[in-house]
């Protein structure tokens, strides 16, 4: 009679290490790396959250200063609570600082910059990093070379072009000379030259697809994340941006900046007036980040797992 012996049984149990041949016949254990989840210490958890208070006392310290008056901000040692004086502030700011056109002015320019920077700065990373064309390199060096170039040399004759243009202390004059920049270029074409790979554009190719339409059904999806980060980006520093518009613009169609340099006009400065204009002007970028904040940060993520 015939006897088969049965296979030795090689399953093991979930979580437990396989056994792996090792050298001279012995057996080493291998253990599982994916999956694995690593625990942060105590000192972490302490770094954030010392980095966390660090980076919310600047906003802390605005609403106390504008919730106080003058007088009460100049002692020492300066107040560390609220005061009663908040509202009161933050209404004088808004009357006095014509707060109300300033952001809808704001709110226009920085739209339209950050979607046409996002918009056109994509379309030239894509070229940059995966179209073949005479004078690419050269033309890619050009680009990051304006980024050397000081933006105040070019105020007088930019001021003389908008003049003849007749977009002075109109909104356009801040608009058109920012429409894309030479830093959203070069950053949607570091991104897009590791995200994109060649063979989803040669796949578009074959399949008889212009770039244009390449660009639309392959580019877009792909660069979507870098897309959210360039936007806000480009959104904050148009807010934000104070030099351009004061030059341009004038007290009687102003952005936020702009503005806000209505409260501090006069001999005796009221610290608290403009703590309670800067927080009025902050206020519109936090309603933001925390409205798409998941959505940027999910595609940052998103994008880095891509890459």
């Amino acid at each position: 009679m015939t006897t088969h012996s049965l296979p030795a049984r090689t399953d093991t149990p979930a979580g437990t290490p396989a056994e792996k041949p090792g050298r001279g016949g012995g057996r080493r254990l291998m253990r599982p790396r994916a999956g694995r989840q690593h625990h942060a210490g105590p000192l972490a958890y302490v770094l954030l959250a010392v980095m966390a208070v660090l980076s919310i006392f600047p906003l802390y310290w605005t609403m106390v200063a504008a919730s106080t008056d003058n007088t009460r901000v100049s002692q020492t040692p300066p107040p560390f609570l609220p005061g009663p004086n908040l509202f009161s502030n933050l209404a004088r700011a808004w009357d006095e600082a014509a707060m109300g056109k300033a952001m809808i002015n704001s709110l226009i320019v920085a739209g339209v910059i950050a979607l046409s920077t996002v918009m056109f700065a994509t379309l030239a990373g894509f070229a940059f990093a995966k179209l073949r064309f005479k004078g690419r390199n050269a033309l890619l060096m050009l680009v990051i070379g304006t980024m050397l170039v000081p933006p105040q040399l070019g105020v007088v004759p930019l001021f003389m072009m908008m003049s003849e243009l007749g977009w002075s202390q109109q909104l356009p004059a801040v608009i058109f000379p920012t429409l894309v920049s030479a830093v959203g270029v070069f950053f949607m074409r570091q991104y897009l030259s590791e995200a994109l790979p060649d063979e989803l554009v040669e796949a578009g190719r074959v399949d008889g697809a212009h770039s244009l339409r390449i660009f639309w059904s392959i580019v877009l999806p792909v660069a979507r994340p870098a897309m959210a980060v360039l936007f806000m980006i480009t959104f904050v520093h148009a807010w934000n941006d104070f030099f351009w518009p004061f030059v341009v613009l004038d007290m009687t169609n102003p952005t936020v900046p702009v503005a806000l340099t209505q409260l501090s006009a006069g001999y005796i400065r009221d610290q608290s007036l403009i703590m309670a204009g800067a927080l009025l002007g902050t206020l519109p970028l936090l309603l933001m980040f925390i409205v798409f904040g998941r959505q940027i940060v999910s595609g940052i993520m998103a994008g880095a797992v891509k890459g």
